[in-house]
């Protein structure tokens, strides 16, 4: 199957103002129509991915996320904390079905891994 990165997220203090802000700058459509506060990306091309922006809670900085789709959420959490990953949001599945864990890596990093399936 591979593990593609399938998406991208930017955390940010002012979500809408940055909505506005790279909706206007590329011609993005931004839907923010859910219940979690989250807007989702659409560039309006079928190349590269998708993304969207998420709230920042008030500890965090700004920054940009990359999504990488993994076949078993958990298990992939788990190998990541083996090699030094820490794990930030643990598995949890979203309304929509899809499964999701936040982790930074050894140096900091963070990043996302996530299933279209419940892992």
């Amino acid at each position: 199957m591979g593990n593609p990165v399938s998406q991208f997220q930017i955390v940010s203090k002012a979500p809408e103002a940055t909505a506005l802000f790279y909706g206007q700058l590329f011609g993005w459509s931004i839907d923010a129509d859910n219940a979690m506060g989250y807007r989702r990306i659409d560039t309006g091309s079928t190349e590269g991915i998708q993304g969207g922006i998420w709230p920042a809670p008030p500890q965090a900085a700004n920054f940009a996320q990359l999504f990488v789709t993994v076949g078993d959420v958990a298990a992939s959490a788990q190998r990541a904390g083996e090699l030094g990953a820490r794990v930030i949001i643990p598995p949890t599945t979203l309304p929509e079905g899809e499964t999701i864990a936040v982790l930074h890596d050894p140096q900091g990093m963070p990043f996302a891994i996530w299933s279209a399936s419940k892992a």
